[in-house]
């Protein structure tokens, strides 16, 4: 279950890159709050909580 979730959170951070043209000023704000997401949970993963 927590690889399913890891995977689903990486593809998240790569659609919330701001790649259209009307995304370019959101800055990094998107990757990087899901980003976060994903470190949190990958330690998690790593210490066995998940």
């Amino acid at each position: 279950m927590g690889t399913i979730i890891l995977i689903i959170l990486v593809l998240a951070l790569i659609g919330a890159l701001p790649t259209w043209p009307h995304s370019r000023s959101w800055g990094y704000a998107p990757s990087g709050v899901t980003g976060l997401i994903v470190v949190v949970l990958l330690i998690m993963l790593l210490t066995g909580r998940l």
